[in-house]
């Protein structure tokens, strides 16, 4: 009896093993739901809401359960909420309260936009006036604090208004998130403003400043803070400091007449300013702001900034690689101008696919096949109007079936 059983148990054990390995490698359609619902909402669906979604999968419609799970309240409410707030602050914190550069990009996606306008457009995003909030402010959060804290439905109560009216500006200083309160708030501080075009390029175009490191740049319009000998090395400006700051300093002259205002100690209550046509700041004597002039002792031979005219130099030489438009000048004036170079370039759709397949995947693309899957979706993205939403729904139905 027993020399007969004992030769089957490895055999059935084999054969235990096998189905579970199957199963694991191919989820039937109610697994996949339950993955891109959570992936997508970021919470459990419903057993109705689960059961569509089964049945549209079972029935090859992919793309139609991916939707119906973006319907749910917290694909806005979080899923968006936290795909936006790295690049609200300079410590790349997702966990960021909801602001109007925030609320903006959520906005944008709900409402199907184009999404290269969050660099260049006249509008951000507010709750609605019949929710009873604190009314939008330029000089605080409390808006969006009461959104996020209060639990709004964002997907049914973000409306859209002119930040032009809302901050005080010209429309033609507005340029999307980069001159919403908060994006001033983090990048306009203090500082030469360069730091609004360097964590732009990292949230938005995926790169930070030493990967685009060119020496072969014309260094004419590196600004006269720059040292040319650093710590009495010429050679460290040359093999060094000109990579960055001879393509960074003439894009970041776009921001000239930029400055972030505040009077509490950690700008907290502080406010984007504009330096409007016909006026000139005591200092300089010009638009420009102070802190484009701070330090010109270190070099008073550098590039002096007179006005907001920008260049971009990147354009030339191993920059290339970023896919620059071919269509556009690629110099001009103020924030508005330059935001849509970058938003026109491949790096920027390229980024937007990278980030959203991280946060619906919950990993970076690791294989032939993610890289692939990049590729396409960043090409349907620039062919299908620039629509996010749609990125989301092809990433998501990606991995659902991991």
């Amino acid at each position: 009896m027993h020399s007969y059983i004992k030769p089957l148990i490895p055999g059935l054990l084999v054969a235990a093993f096998a189905v579970l390995y199957s199963g694991a490698l191919s989820a039937g359609p109610v697994e996949q739901a339950t993955r891109l619902h959570d992936r997508l909402a970021g919470v459990p669906a419903d057993a109705a809401t689960l059961q569509q979604m089964a049945d549209l999968i079972a029935q090859g419609d992919e793309q139609g359960a991916a939707e119906l799970a973006m319907q749910h309240p917290d694909f806005y409410r979080t899923t968006l909420k936290l795909f936006a707030a790295p690049a609200t602050n300079r410590d790349l914190d997702i966990f960021e309260p909801l602001n109007d550069y925030s609320a903006t990009i959520i906005g944008l996606v709900r409402d199907d936009a184009d999404f290269r306008q969050i660099l260049q457009t006249d509008v951000l995003y507010v709750g609605a006036d019949s929710l009873g909030l604190p009314p939008y402010a330029a000089n605080n959060n409390a808006h969006y604090l009461a959104l996020d804290q209060q639990g709004i439905d964002l997907q049914q109560h973000l409306e859209p208004r002119a930040q032009s009216s809302l901050l005080g500006i010209p429309a033609e200083a507005s340029a999307g998130v980069m001159t919403s309160r908060a994006g001033a708030k983090a990048f306009f501080y203090l500082g030469t403003n360069r730091a609004m075009l360097r964590f732009t390029l990292m949230s938005q175009l995926c790169t930070d400043l030493e990967p685009l490191k060119d020496t072969s740049t014309t260094a004419d319009r590196i600004r006269q803070d720059v040292s040319r000998s650093p710590g009495g090395d010429s050679r460290i400006f040359h093999n060094r400091c000109i990579g960055c700051h001879a393509g960074m300093d003439p894009l970041a002259q776009a921001f000239a007449y930029y400055d972030y205002q505040f009077t509490d100690e950690n700008g907290d209550n502080g406010q984007l300013f504009y330096q409007e046509t016909g006026s000139t700041n005591s200092q300089t004597g010009s638009r420009v702001q102070p802190k484009y002039h701070i330090n010109a002792g270190n070099f008073p031979f550098g590039y002096k900034t007179e006005d907001d005219h920008w260049q971009n130099y990147w354009r030339e030489g191993r920059n290339q690689a970023l896919g620059w438009d071919n269509s556009l000048p690629g110099e001009g004036h103020g924030a508005k101008s330059l935001g849509q170079e970058l938003a026109h370039s491949v790096a920027f759709a390229q980024c937007q696919v990278k980030k959203a397949f991280e946060t619906t995947c919950l990993r970076p693309a690791e294989s032939l096949a993610d890289v692939n899957l990049i590729q396409q979706t960043t090409e349907r993205f620039s062919q299908s109007g620039y629509n996010l939403k749609q990125v989301f729904a092809d990433t998501a139905t990606y991995c659902m079936g991991e």
